[in-house]
């Protein structure tokens, strides 16, 4: 699994002129799951985000994570982040995964961020044409592919 991580002050998710997820202080998470992603990449990166320590103490240095701020998470499924570019000037998709495997594995990481965060999160609709709406706080922007642990 691939994901960009955004620290947002807010963020919304439409689709079809209706807003479908609104969140306060907290992330957005675009993910994109790969064909041999398994559920044990879902439960590693939805450990990594709600530990990651990217959010501002009280000194000001980005010492505390998600779970701590108490902050809110969107994930937003988006193929595109497995694109390769290496041929040509139009990207291959052939290592996003299809529907029918990607759909129960974007569930299963949105299911383990609740877990984890103990509250609901706000989800994209899989497949969809979304408007992503969003206020970057800082920025900050991290990707983290659960292939390479990093």
């Amino acid at each position: 699994m691939r994901a960009v991580i955004q620290r947002v002050r807010e963020a919304s998710v439409v689709v079809e002129g209706r807003k479908v997820s609104e969140i306060g202080p907290g992330l957005l998470v675009l993910l994109g799951v790969e064909t041999q992603d398994n559920p044990s990449d879902a439960e590693w990166l939805a450990h990594k985000i709600a530990n990651m320590r990217i959010f501002n103490d009280p000194e000001g240095v980005m010492n505390c994570s998600l779970l701590e701020t108490r902050g809110d998470l969107i994930a937003v499924s988006q193929f595109t982040l497995l694109a390769s570019t290496k041929k040509g000037h139009r990207p291959s998709y052939i290592r996003a995964a299809r529907p029918p495997e990607a759909v129960p594995l974007y569930e299963y990481f949105n299911e383990q961020m609740e877990h984890l965060l103990g509250k609901p999160i706000g989800k994209g609709v899989f497949g969809a044409d979304m408007k992503v709406h969003l206020v970057n706080d800082g920025p900050v922007t991290i990707t983290i592919d659960s292939r390479k642990k990093e």
